[in-house]
């Protein structure tokens, strides 16, 4: 039986979602739990890694119950939550085909990002927003951010791992970049097929730049279509991880 996993966390208490050698990571938490609860190792797939601080509502994993486990898929939420820290939960369990992939089947996600402009920043938005106490020309914001929509090269918005090569192909499609104001700040939402390493804080920290004054539009318009530039040109502004939270892995057409 194939179990597809609905994960929540508070990024701030781990050192990012893909194992580690230290073990403080949401895989590493998940895998314990698994392996306590069907004592035996089982390895859990996740849709894509996040960042150390990063935050997710709704991030997805599966993985392969043993045989030898008459669990259903409704067994399984509360044995793994009784073993997993406050701040990593899963939210639902379910039952899916063989041929399901939690990475590979995915077809796109939606991340949001939250910006806190009040002059003070609230203890309880501590790690969960960008604090800028200083407004800045919300039109400007959601110009810049029409700019990704679209297929585009987005080699100058990928933080260099060291597995690229001249071969790696960076193009990706966005289909949804806005703002919302809300009264203590902004939400930025971004959809795509896919998003590199850092991608999309640095696309925050480039367009609130820009609405801030610091960058021009054209300067911003040739980091999103920067011709034959090598993948080590990274644009500079890359927002802080606080206010980035993965909302949605999509398995269907994209919105």
């Amino acid at each position: 039986m194939r179990i597809k996993l609905t994960l929540a966390y508070d990024g701030r208490a781990f050192a990012g979602s893909q194992s580690q050698v230290g073990g403080n990571t949401v895989q590493d938490h998940l895998e314990r739990a698994l392996e306590e609860t069907a004592k035996c190792p089982v390895r859990l797939h996740l849709a894509g890694r996040t960042d150390a601080g990063v935050h997710a509502a709704a991030q997805i994993g599966h993985f392969d119950a043993p045989d030898h486990l008459s669990m259903n898929p409704y067994n399984w939420l509360p044995a793994l939550n009784a073993k997993l820290p406050a701040t990593l939960r899963v939210m639902d369990c379910e039952e899916v085909p063989l041929d399901f992939h939690s990475r590979f089947s995915a077809t796109g996600k939606t991340y949001q990002y939250r910006i806190c402009t009040l002059p003070v920043l609230p203890p309880l938005q501590a790690g969960l927003a960008w604090h800028i106490p200083k407004l800045f020309d919300f039109d400007v914001l959601q110009q810049a951010l029409s700019a990704y929509l679209g297929r585009h090269r987005f080699v100058c918005f990928a933080a260099v791992r060291g597995n690229e090569t001249a071969d790696t192909d960076f193009h990706r499609t966005i289909t949804e970049a806005r703002a919302e104001a809300l009264t203590d700040g902004y939400l930025l939402t971004f959809t795509g097929e896919g998003f590199f390493y850092r991608m999309v804080r640095i696309m925050t920290g480039a367009a609130v730049a820009v609405a801030q004054g610091k960058m021009s539009m054209e300067q911003l318009c040739a980091y999103i279509d920067p011709g034959d530039v090598p993948y080590s040109t990274t644009c500079s502004h890359c927002a802080p991880a606080d206010g980035l939270t993965l909302t949605q892995v999509w398995y269907d057409a994209l919105k």
